[in-house]
This record gives C-alpha cells, structure tokens and sequence, in this order.
C-alpha cells in the first residue's frame, strides 16, 4: 500500500510514523508514505496558501489552486482522495477494513478554518475522526493510517490479534490477565487457568457481550 499525506506540516508526522508498528512496516516494504505539501505548489512568492474567505467571517481557509495541484501531483488511476474533516463520515472499524484494501491512499490534511469548497470535488471520500473539532487534519491523518497498517497482513507480529481486538466483531474486548494469577488479593478467573479452550471461548464471548453492554450499549443497540 502507498499512501500519500498533503499537509501543510509534515514534521508532525516523524515522531508517530517512526516508532513502534508503522516503522516496522515500512522498513518491511508493506507500507509507503510519503508527503506532499501545498505550500510547493503555490504561485505566491511567499509560498502562501491560504486566504480571508469570501462573504467575511473569521479565520482563513485553505486556497483551492495549490490544494489540488497538491492533489493531482500524486493521483493515480487506483487513487482514493480522503479529506480529513469534522463533517465527514465518522471513522470507525467497518471502513479502517475497508480502507486496507486499496492500494493508493491520498489523505488530505486542512487545516485554519478550513478549505475552499471548490476542492471538494477533487475528493472521494470525507472521514472524520469524531465529534470534535481539532487545529487540522495532521492528527486525524496520522489516526487513520495507524487503524489502517495495524490491518496489512505481516505488520502486526500475530494477526489473530489484529481480528481479535475491541470492535472487530461490533463488541468491546473481553477482559485480559497476565501473571501473576493473583496480585493484590484479586485472583485471575479460574476458567482461565483450566486449559479447556472451548470452555475459555465461551467466556470470553460472555464477558465482551457483558462488557459492550456496561460500557457502550449503543454497539449492541446498532
């Protein structure tokens, strides 16, 4: 998978893109990632990108010409456009899964108050990370490309983890001990002490089940 980021601050992206998961997979060749910036593609001599918007009100927002240029530098046939916006469709398992299986991602940044409403028909989907408002789309960006690696098969060191995890089945993780089997007088439960997988199975859907429905019912409601 290549995914392409257009953003105005690629810097923000060294420290989370270069640690831990994602940086093995990319040392492993499973993933690329590059950057482009529209501040390269600006006419302006000052390398501006953005601008007071039309009709008032406040903030600037992101001009439509070095945005799409931006864009189009890095388009390809099998190319899928996500901008990261509040408005957008909220992001969640269902459409990470979806979302590993193309080939070539381009995830646009925004950032101020946002962007010209002209480039929006240069974008296939809108994805927003929750009902919230944040200073730009670098964070969101780096949220989704995390969800999304974690699901290319060799990235993770044990993929049933990866299928196992909360949400995969619309349900929170059943609950999980380590050793000691007891620590400060709590005792791991027996039955996973037993060695009877089937009987350990059936727990753990138990539990989840139990689990989704104390700490969000709206999954079991949907």
């Amino acid at each position: 998978m290549r995914i392409d980021i257009v953003t105005l601050f690629p810097g923000m992206f060294q420290g989370p893109f270069s640690q831990s998961m994602i940086e093995r997979a990319r040392k492993k060749g499973l993933v690329q990632i590059h950057f482009v910036n529209p501040r390269d593609f600006s006419s302006d001599k000052h390398r501006k990108v953005d601008d007071r918007p039309y009709g008032g009100g406040p903030g600037m927002l992101l001009q439509a010409e070095p945005l799409v240029r931006a864009i189009e530098s890095v388009r390809r046939r099998d190319s899928t456009v996500i901008f990261l916006s509040p408005q957008g469709a909220v992001f969640n398992q269902a459409t990470a899964e979806s979302l590993a299986l193309e080939k070539h991602l381009i995830l646009v940044s925004g950032h101020y108050e946002g962007v010209d409403a002209r480039v929006l028909r240069y974008v296939d989907k809108e994805i927003s990370i929750g009902d919230y408002v944040l200073t730009g789309g670098e964070i969101p960006s780096m949220v989704v490309v995390d969800a999304l690696i974690r699901l290319i098969p060799g990235a993770l060191g044990n993929l049933e983890g990866a299928r196992a995890e909360s949400l995969r089945d619309g349900l929170l993780e059943f609950p999980q001990y380590t050793r000691p089997a007891v620590w400060k007088g709590r005792r791991v439960p027996k039955i996973l002490l037993s060695g009877n997988h089937q009987a350990i199975e059936s727990w753990r859907k138990k539990r989840a089940r139990t689990v989704t429905r104390r700490k969000r019912p709206d999954l079991l409601a949907a």
